[in-house]
């Protein structure tokens, strides 16, 4: 980097007490400090630095050490500011007088010791600002006559100081031997440490992080300017290399770290795709099989089926083949007994007459006890049936005549 004279001022307002910025303003500011301050005595031998209290012990700004090159002392004029409350305006408020910091570090640039190189002013800005616009604009105007350049970083209150911070920036604004814009305004969004924004930044990357803010617009955010530290997390080697060398070396388990992740998850997919695949070739499989095993169970029963029906029509055809031949026979049967009845039953003439005291079969089926008793016992006839009654009474009054016959032949003879 050039050659370059450079005041820094520092807000030590009560407003720089929050803890909206780890672990408070003024502790974050102190870091964002430290970092600019080496940033711009490493880059140039001959580069000086002062430092400002834009809140002092007496009314308005604090000059605690003019430019020059001593670190040591550099430091401690840093880490040595207390909070302090600004005296109120005429409005009785109590901000920051950024106008009268602003002219004291002009003073302090124009008596320094090496009038080489360039002049710079880099404002850290964490309270309200309550100037007027046409105030600011006029302070800009005024730098930008002197050949100063200016940097504005907003820690805080950023809704109400962006705006005017933006018109005291346009105003001081100016264009280098490059084409570049030489001021710039920086903010830092709550909860973001103001180091990490500034390594991004044009007021500490330089001038190719100066082009992407003129493209991208102001604001706190991450810049291409730190693409030359990449790989070191965006902190130059030179200033701290222990903390460097542990960043890349980080940087560079995490990226194994994700392309070993990356690597299993397309494993996983491509073991997961040829698992789904596997099975549903093994499920269409068993749908086959059990298709064709329910198929092979139709098909049986089926035949089974046919096979029954078969069967019991054969049954059917001989139980009716059957059924009329025994009933045939039992009708044959029961007209051969009853004819051998008839026959028992009729006179005998060719016996002639039978002896006394001897029962002769004729005279058995003569008792009506007796043939109601035979009858009985033969199967399929009915005693009582009418026309075997009819038969008998027939049978035993042809009897009884033929007996009366016999008996009157006796007494004639």
């Amino acid at each position: 980097m050039v050659l370059e004279s450079c005041m820094i001022l520092l807000d030590n307002s009560e407003f720089m007490r929050n803890g909206d910025y780890i672990p408070s303003r003024l502790e974050a500011q102190h870091d964002a400090a430290n970092l600019l301050v080496g940033t711009k005595t490493q880059s140039n031998p001959e580069s000086t630095v002062g430092v400002i209290a834009m809140t002092g012990e007496v009314d308005g700004a604090e000059l605690l050490i003019s430019p020059t090159d001593d670190m040591g002392k550099i430091l401690t004029a840093l880490h040595g500011i207390p909070i302090r409350s600004p005296a109120a305006n005429n409005n009785n408020k109590t901000t920051t007088d950024i106008i009268g910091a602003i002219q004291v570090a002009s003073l302090a640039l124009k008596h320094r010791r090496n009038k080489n190189g360039s002049q710079r002013v880099v404002v850290f800005l964490g309270s309200p600002l309550a100037n007027d616009v046409r105030v600011l604009q006029k302070c800009g105007r005024q730098l930008k006559k002197n050949n100063i350049a200016l940097d504005l970083v907003c820690l805080g209150e950023l809704e109400e100081n962006e705006p005017l911070a933006q018109e005291l920036v346009n105003a001081a604004n100016g264009v280098g031997d490059s084409g570049e814009r030489t001021c710039h305004l920086v903010t830092v969004p709550a909860g973001v440490l103001p180091s990490d924004v500034l390594v991004g930044s044009p007021i500490v990357a330089g001038s190719a992080a100066a082009a992407a803010m003129a493209v991208g617009g102001a604001g706190g955010g991450d810049f291409p300017g730190a693409a030359s530290f990449a790989e070191y997390g965006g902190v130059d080697p030179n200033m701290d290399p222990e903390l460097a060398m542990a960043l890349r070396v980080s940087m560079e388990e995490e990226r194994a770290r994700q392309e070993r992740l990356a690597a299993e998850r397309a494993a996983a997919a491509e073991e997961s795709k040829t698992t789904s695949t596997t099975e549903q070739g093994e499920e269409l499989a068993q749908e086959d099989t059990a298709g064709a095993a329910a198929m092979e169970e139709e098909d049986d029963e089926d035949a089974l089926l046919q096979q029954a029906l078969a069967m019991s029509m054969q049954e059917h055809t001989a139980t009716t083949t059957a059924a009329p031949a025994e009933t045939m026979e039992m009708d044959d049967e029961e007209d051969a007994e009853m004819q051998m009845a008839l026959q028992m039953s009729m006179p005998s003439f060719s016996s002639g007459a039978n002896t006394e005291g001897q029962t002769t079969p004729q005279q058995r089926f003569q008792d009506p006890e007796f043939v109601n008793q035979l009858l009985s016992s033969m199967p399929g006839v009915d005693p009582n049936d009418p026309d075997f009654q009819q038969a008998l009474q027939a049978l035993q009054r042809g009897e009884n005549k033929d007996q009366k016959k016999d008996n009157d032949a006796k007494k004639d003879g």
